[in-house]
C-alpha cells in the first residue's frame, strides 16, 4: 500500500468517516470509455476492436495476421463485435487459461443477447475522461463481444477510486459462484494487503488493530469463510496450484492442508513451524492433491498372532524364554519393523511348538503301551 494511500486512510479515520461509504449512482456510458484493470485476476491481456474491422474480419476480408498487425495483438486476445481470437503463445499455459475464460465470456453474451445484466459492473473516473472497471470485468468483455464498442451500456459509477480498492472488489466478487477458485484466492490476498494497511493506520492514531471479527466484516464475509480463506491462502504453492489448474474443492483442500499440519507437528514434536517447515508441509499436501501419496489413512499393518487351541503352547509363550528354544529361528536377525518377516517368524514359532508337542504326545502314548 502506498505512502498516499496511508495518508488518506489516516485523513478518513480522523474524520470518522465510514471506509465503505463511497457514492456512486447508475450512468450509461460507451464501452470505447472503459478500460480495463491489468491488476485484477479478471484481467484478460486484450485490445478492442473497431465494429467496421470486426465486420470485415467475419466477412474474411481481413485475416488474424492482419488484425494482429493493425492492433499489435500479438501475445493478447483481440476483441470485439461477435468475434473472440486468442493471439497468446498456442498451447501455453496462458493461452490454455484465456481459452477457457473466452468460452465463458461467449456463454455470458448469449444470456445477454436475449435478457439485461442482473448485476452491471462497477467503475470509477480515471484521467481523460475516461473510466477503469473495479468489478465486472467478464460481463464487460461480452458487452463488447455482443454489441461492439461503439455501444452504450448500464454501469455502477463510483465518484472515485474507492479508498479500499481491492476490498471492495473482494466484496463485490465474494458471493459469486461463477468465479475461478484462483481468482478468490488471490482477490483474498490482495484485500488482505489493504486491510493489514488499514491496521497499520490505525496504529499510527493510536487505535487498536482490527480483530478478526472486524477483518471478516469489513470483508463482508463470516468468520467461517475468513477462517478458510485463510487456511487456503497460508501456502503460496496451493494459490500457484490453483493458477495452474487445480480444481479441487476449497473444502477438500482446507482438510488436507490442517491434517497434514498436525501430523508434520506430530511426527517431529513441534507447535511452532518454520518456513523450512512449511516449504516441506506444502510439498506434502500437493503430493496429496495430485495423488502421490495418501494422507495415511489407509490400515496400517499389524503384528498378528495365529489362534491357539493348546493350552501346554501357550504356556510355552507365556511363562518361558521362547528365544532359547529350539525352533530354528534366529531372533538377532529379523527386521522387526517389517511386520511381514515378524508374522512370519510367528507363525513359525508356533508351528514348531506344535510339532514339538506333538513329538511329546507320541512318547507319551509308546510309554504306557509298553
Amino acid at each position: 500500500m502506498t505512502n498516499d494511500r496511508d495518508d488518506l486512510i489516516l485523513a478518513t479515520l480522523n474524520n470518522s468517516e465510514k471506509l465503505h461509504g463511497e457514492s456512486f449512482e447508475y450512468k450509461s456510458l460507451f464501452l470505447n470509455l472503459i478500460s480495463p484493470d491489468e491488476t485484477n485476476t479478471r484481467f484478460l491481456p486484450s485490445v478492442f476492436i473497431e465494429n467496421e474491422h470486426a465486420r470485415l474480419f467475419t466477412e474474411r476480408k481481413l485475416t488474424k495476421k492482419q488484425l494482429i498487425d493493425l492492433y499489435d495483438a500479438n501475445n493478447k486476445v483481440i476483441i470485439g463485435k461477435d468475434i473472440i481470437i486468442n493471439c497468446l503463445e498456442y498451447g501455453s499455459n496462458n493461452w490454455k487459461k484465456a481459452n477457457n475464460t473466452i468460452e465463458s465470456i461467449i456463454e455470458l453474451g448469449d444470456n445477454i443477447a436475449v435478457s439485461e445484466i442482473i448485476q452491471v459492473p462497477t467503475v470509477f473516473p480515471v484521467e481523460g475522461n475516461r473510466y477503469q472497471i473495479l468489478t465486472g470485468h467478464r460481463r464487460f468483455f461480452a458487452l463488447l463481444f455482443v454489441f461492439g464498442l461503439d455501444h452504450a451500456a448500464q454501469f455502477k459509477v463510483y465518484d472515485s477510486r474507492p479508498l479500499l480498492y481491492k476490498v471492495k472488489q473482494f466484496q463485490e466478487n465474494a458471493s459469486r459462484e461463477d468465479l475461478p477458485q484462483y481468482g478468490k484466492l488471490q482477490a483474498f490476498l490482495s484485500a488482505m494487503l489493504e486491510i493489514d494497511g488499514l491496521d497499520q493506520a490505525r496504529l499510527k492514531i493510536g487505535e487498536k488493530r482490527l480483530t478478526v471479527k472486524e477483518k471478516a466484516k469489513n470483508l463482508g464475509i463470516s468468520m467461517g469463510a475468513f477462517d478458510n480463506y485463510n487456511v487456503l491462502t497460508r501456502y503460496p504453492e496451493i494459490v500457484k496450484a490453483y493458477e495452474n489448474g487445480l480444481s479441487a474443492s476449497f473444502v477438500k483442500v482446507k482438510k488436507v492442508i490442517l491434517e497434514s499440519e498436525m501430523k508434520y507437528k506430530t511426527l517431529n514434536s513441534k507447535t511452532l513451524l518454520s518456513q523450512k517447515d512449511k516449504k516441506i508441509i506444502a510439498e506434502s499436501i500437493l503430493d496429496i492433491l495430485q495423488g502421490r501419496t495418501s494422507l495415511g489413512n489407509k490400515k496400517s499393518k499389524t503384528y498378528t498372532v495365529p489362534k491357539i487351541s493348546n493350552q501346554a503352547i501357550l504356556k510355552t509363550l507365556l511363562f518361558t524364554d521362547i528365544s532359547k528354544a529350539d525352533t530354528g529361528i534366529n531372533w538377532t536377525t529379523i527386521n522387526w519393523e517389517d511386520c511381514d518377516e515378524v508374522n512370519s517368524a510367528i507363525n513359525k514359532l508356533i508351528n514348531s511348538l506344535c510339532e514339538h508337542s506333538s513329538d511329546a504326545s507320541d512318547d507319551d502314548s509308546q510309554s504306557g503301551s509298553q
